[in-house]
């Protein structure tokens, strides 16, 4: 991040703090304090808000990586790695030709995707269960949305259940563009059993898959495995996985896209 330390915003701070905390699993206040450039005080309120979002573990004196046993609403979620979001929307958006059917899950960063493929000149047609892709979609007159049925989750802003899984399994479409709460060498996994379902019936009634995530996903393991790295076709981020996780996908044969900053 090219911005002098102690000038940092508080979102531009806690997007430091999670990367800091990340990057060595667990850090002290007083280093995260020399880091940035601000007083011990200050990070300790950041570290409570990011605590109460779910993102962190707060330990005396510092943090650690929180474990995948709760996940932020997705307003929460919406709050960080904006920025690598929006590459990651751009760039899968790319990759979507014209004239395809796309099943698109709900998730911070399918929304993303959603909102970067919906300004593009193209004729898609859009089966989702999330009520914001159907909406920022629905805003380009040469797309078809389906949107599905179901029972409203306010926290995923989505609509999720049995009714959901049935009807996806109506259609047919050429992607599946889905999100997770965690990547590893096993694959996807997520925090939400019913959006997990979800996810696998629309990879069933698609011929390939697309995953976006964001590097924080990366490494670690949630609730409930959606499938095997070898079920996706193509892996799109913001930044490149680690040694072991990046060997594992490429044995499995998804191709992966890096979209770095600049």
């Amino acid at each position: 991040m090219n911005i002098e330390p102690g000038r940092l915003t508080k979102k531009e701070r806690h997007e430091l703090i999670l990367s800091e905390v990340r990057r060595s699993a667990s850090i002290r206040v007083s280093k995260l304090a020399r880091r940035i450039g601000v007083a011990g005080e200050t990070i300790r309120r950041d570290l409570i808000e990011l605590g109460e979002a779910g993102l962190i573990n707060r330990t005396y004196g510092g943090a650690t990586i929180s474990l995948m046993t709760s996940e932020p609403a997705i307003t929460e979620r919406g709050l960080t790695m904006i920025e690598e979001r929006a590459r990651i929307g751009r760039g899968a958006a790319g990759l979507i030709e014209n004239g395809r059917i796309v099943m698109i899950d709900g998730g911070s960063t399918t929304y993303e995707v959603a909102r970067s493929f919906s300004q593009l000149r193209r004729d898609l047609t859009v089966i989702t269960n999330s009520i914001g892709i159907a909406s920022v979609a629905g805003a380009n007159p040469s797309f078809r949305v389906i949107l599905c049925p179901g029972t409203y989750d306010h926290r995923e802003a989505s609509v999720l259940g049995e009714d959901t899984v049935e009807f996806v399994r109506r259609y047919n479409a050429d992607v599946a563009i889905i999100g997770a709460s965690a990547v590893n060498a096993e694959g996807p996994s997520d925090m939400v059993s019913g959006a997990a379902a979800v996810k696998r019936a629309m990879m069933a009634r698609s011929l390939s898959t697309m995953l976006v995530v964001t590097n924080d996903k990366f490494g670690r393991n949630s609730l409930e495995r959606v499938c095997a790295l070898s079920e996706i076709s193509d892996l799109v981020t913001d930044s490149e996985p680690a040694a072991e996780l990046r060997a594992a996908i490429d044995e499995a044969g998804a191709e992966l896209h890096v979209f770095t900053a600049g």
